[in-house]
């Protein structure tokens, strides 16, 4: 009888009642999808790189040589010579390398130079290898393989000729034109920057810089694509390297000797540590955002404690004519916490559900158009927590209506004021 008298009461006030409920839902979604976001950046963060235990640089920073070597954002502070990188690479403790030259770009895009061990070493997620959605891996001098998403949004196919830019650029009138790229391959999504990654070989990246010399061509000389590939393509620097060791028991002993290596100032950083430096960094704007979404449901939930307070004066005969009829004011009290806990209780469920479908509905376009994997919000026990501090903190909020609809008094709620 209790529980249906609280329905009906909420029916009664349905229109009102409805647009709390939303209010409530819509900041609930909120808070849980800006958390599962939070996380699943963090984690596709962490995943972008697998199975790498060293990334070797110029010295400078960790989280800088983290960033412009795995996710193409910023600049090397300097390049390692190709000596140096041939004799760490022929070091005993190392199973692969992966060399990286970066400093041009198409379209926006950035490019980047490497070889066949890049195809044939570079993991993602859970050690998941790159596949191709179309054709293969470079094997000409001028031959490239693109990212899904360039090639999605550039419109590109398989046997395409591209352009390449001297620069960053998103538009830049230094280009390569003269030295014609051919699509060979487009690699299948994999949500990382791989996607917008343009890849073609060292030799490549060689071969259009033999007329250049410090980011300008060189006035009165011209080296056709024909004659470039006489020359002798080996890079005389890379940018970075990433580095696959036989056991990790070695992992620090060469990290040590490559940062104390004498020949040119270098280091090596675990892209795990790089990785918890940088969202220690980032940390400040994931919290703020966090609390944000925070302050969201408790304006949802001041909300419902306006609807129920303003509702109160509507209800002053209805409560009295309860006391009449003998309902005891801590009856009175408990109905209105119960109306409280009730609005709570559905708008947690209402936004648990609305933020599950709204996944559903762009986790294919995401993956489709961005190349970006969202996995499923699992309940767990932390959402319970959460949800349970909501419903907790409602009932708390609702004491403030109960009590003054408790101390109301018979004589209050049956005389008519005008």
């Amino acid at each position: 009888m209790f529980f249906r008298l609280v329905i009906l009461s909420l029916w009664n006030r349905r229109s009102s009642i409805l647009l709390t409920i939303l209010s409530i839902a819509i900041s609930v979604s909120l808070l849980l999808g800006v958390d599962h976001l939070r996380r699943q950046a963090k984690d596709s963060f962490t995943k972008t790189v697998s199975g790498v235990d060293l990334i070797v640089g110029a010295r400078s920073g960790q989280v800088n040589l983290l960033l412009y070597s795995v996710f193409r954002i910023g600049n090397a502070t300097n390049n390692i010579s190709w000596e140096s990188y041939q004799e760490i690479a022929e070091n005993k403790n190392i199973a692969w390398t992966i060399p990286i030259s970066l400093g041009d770009s198409h379209k926006g895009f950035r490019v980047m130079g490497t070889t066949q061990s890049y195809f044939d070493h570079y993991r993602f997620g859970d050690k998941q290898p790159l596949a191709f959605s179309k054709g293969e891996s470079f094997k000409g001098v001028y031959d490239a393989v693109l990212g899904y998403s360039v090639a999605k949004e550039l419109g590109y196919q398989v046997e395409q000729k591209i352009i390449i830019s001297h620069g960053l650029g998103k538009v830049s009138f230094s280009k390569h034109d003269d030295k014609p790229f051919t699509v060979v391959g487009i690699l299948q999504a994999t949500g990382t920057p791989v996607d917008r990654t343009v890849h073609v070989s060292l030799a490549g990246i060689e071969a259009i810089h033999l007329d250049w010399q410090q980011g300008v061509k060189i006035p009165g000389l011209v080296i056709s694509a024909e004659d470039a590939l006489k020359h002798d393509l080996t890079p005389a620097s890379i940018t970075a390297m990433m580095v696959g060791l036989k056991s990790k028991i070695a992992t620090f002993k060469l990290q040590r000797y490559i940062n104390e290596y004498r020949k040119e100032p270098l280091m090596a950083v675990l892209p795990g540590v790089a990785l918890v430096e940088l969202w220690q960094i980032v940390s400040v704007i994931e919290n703020l955002l966090l609390i944000i979404s925070a302050m969201v449901v408790v304006a949802g939930l001041t909300g419902m404690l306006t609807t129920l307070i303003a509702g109160l004066n509507e209800r002053r005969r209805e409560i009295a004519i309860l006391r009449s009829l003998g309902a005891q004011p801590l009856y009175v009290f408990l109905l209105l916490m119960i109306e409280a806990v009730v609005l709570a209780l559905i708008g947690c469920l209402l936004g648990v559900a609305l933020i599950f479908v709204l996944l559903s509905i762009i986790k294919p376009i995401l993956v489709t158009e961005y190349g970006l994997f969202i996995s499923a919000m699992p309940i767990s026990l932390e959402m319970v927590y959460v949800l349970t501090i909501i419903i907790s903190l409602a009932a708390l909020l609702g004491l403030i209506p109960s009590l003054i609809a408790y101390k109301r008094s018979l004589k209050d709620g049956l005389t008519v004021k005008v």
